[in-house]
């Protein structure tokens, strides 16, 4: 188990890296002069030339790689071009925002996948299993925007029950700040919930049909009470994957849901700094974004060995 951790740790800090090169490599070779955005098209090119010496963009690539990645090692993600702070505390300001999100959108999903896809499959050749499959099927298919302003219409316009937009904080009370999440969450964890059932059932159904199943079962005991005494926890092995994979795709999902919702997460940040050309601050959003979705699969692996005691050798 140790060799196992140190491994992944070792994996996990030269992904961390090479995504660090990449990620600073392509925003760097990006057509466009950022000086010259900021001043605009009438600027001289002596201006542009003394604003590029200040940001500190006239410096070789290599250096301004080094002096970045120095950076980040000690929490410092840099000094945005436009409003000349720095970019670390507004970044974790907005981080927390989409952190509470996504949990709560993966918990929404998790409560709607596991009975879900465990009903579809023990009712699997019944026509309530094959309804509730087909329509988690259909759900797949829904964007989450669409899903969202759907949610809105319904939950906000007709019913008057909950805001359609903003955000209040857990400190503003927790009426306010629930009925602010309740929506984007849902948006996000419905859609989520519904790819996932599919996974869910999937893999149930592939247990069901194992060696020690069906000895269970001989033994007179139900099939519902043998999955769920001896087949759930083998069945959630390869669910394990897939929710690490979504806990990271709800990442990418909550910049649209953001900005349909307004809510002040890193996603409404990122899109902020991509329409002021303020390069420094989506490096810094990006990496962030990246090393949370490194860290997601990190503990997703090392949680093997947790559910499953096969992988708990000492090689």
């Amino acid at each position: 188990m140790a060799f196992r951790l140190l491994r992944r740790a070792g994996i996990f800090l030269l992904t961390a890296w090479v995504a660090s090169i990449v990620v600073f490599a392509l925003l760097a070779i990006l057509p466009g002069n950022v000086a010259q955005t900021m001043l605009g098209v009438q600027a001289t090119p002596q201006a542009v030339a003394a604003l590029e010496q200040q940001l500190g963009l006239d410096r070789p690539v290599p250096i301004r790689y080094l002096d970045w990645l120095s950076g980040m090692l000690h929490g410092d993600l840099g000094t945005s071009y436009v409003t000349g702070q720095p970019i670390a505390p507004e970044v974790f300001d907005h981080l927390q925002v989409s952190l509470i999100l996504v949990i709560a959108a993966m918990i929404v999903a998790i409560c709607v996948a596991l009975p879900v896809g465990v009903y579809a499959a023990y009712r699997q050749r019944r026509w309530d299993g094959t309804l509730v499959s087909a329509l988690s099927q259909l759900a797949v298919a829904v964007p989450g925007f669409l899903a969202g302003l759907l949610l809105v219409i319904l939950f906000s316009v007709t019913l008057g029950w909950l805001p359609a937009s903003g955000w209040s904080a857990p400190i503003e009370g927790i009426g306010p700040f629930l009925s602010h999440l309740l929506l984007p969450a849902l948006s996000l964890g419905l859609i989520q919930g519904a790819i996932l059932s599919r996974y869910v059932r999937s893999a149930v159904l592939e247990i069901t049909r194992e060696d020690f199943m069906r000895t269970a079962r001989s033994k007179g005991m139900r099939p519902l009470r043998a999955l769920v005494r001896h087949g759930l926890r083998n069945a959630m092995i390869p669910v394990l994957t897939v929710t690490g994979i979504e806990l990271a795709a709800l990442f990418v999902g909550a910049i649209v849901i953001e900005t349909v919702f307004v809510v002040p997460g890193i996603g409404s940040l990122l899109i902020r700094s991509v329409q002021n050309r303020d390069l420094i601050e989506v490096q810094g959003i990006v990496m962030v974004i990246v090393v949370i979705v490194l860290v997601i699969n990190l503990v997703v692996d090392l949680l093997y060995a947790v559910i499953d005691p096969r992988l708990r050798s000492s090689r």
